[in-house]
């Protein structure tokens, strides 16, 4: 049986707090988990593959974000478990804009994971603006 860490147990460093209203802490300090699960790009596609929300920012990190979801649930982990999320965008600024489709969603789970968001050229596939990868560990 896989328990989560306790909160208690998280160390959350965070030297600053202009970073809070983004939900990420600068840095966590948890115990090393015996279970770490390593999430690949998700993007804004079905379960076919194809992408979904071309033009639209929000649903677009809000698709990514519960393909992530749905990787975690599968893996028994949830967006508490999350200790690192790099976030990719074509659009820094639509992202930053939109960035609600996202908080809301830590906030909900109570998770501030550390996190970058990283300004790209393109994505793999045409009409991608955002890709999502993470980290999480119990």
């Amino acid at each position: 049986m896989t328990t989560t860490p306790s909160r208690a147990t998280v160390q959350r460093i965070n030297p600053a707090t202009w970073n809070a209203p983004f939900r990420f802490d600068h840095a966590q300090l948890r115990p090393a988990p015996s279970r770490l699960l390593t999430v690949a790009g998700q993007a804004s596609v079905d379960a076919d593959g194809n992408v979904m929300h071309e033009g639209d920012m929000s649903a677009q990190i809000s698709l990514a974000l519960h393909n992530v979801e749905e990787i975690l649930t599968t893996a028994g982990m949830t967006l508490a478990d999350v200790h690192m999320l790099t976030i990719y965008s074509t659009d820094v600024p639509a992202t930053l804009a939109s960035y609600a489709a996202l908080t809301e969603r830590l906030e909900a789970a109570e998770a501030t994971p550390p996190a970058a968001l990283v300004g790209v050229t393109a994505l793999a596939v045409p009409g991608l603006a955002v890709e999502i990868t993470a980290q999480a560990g119990r």
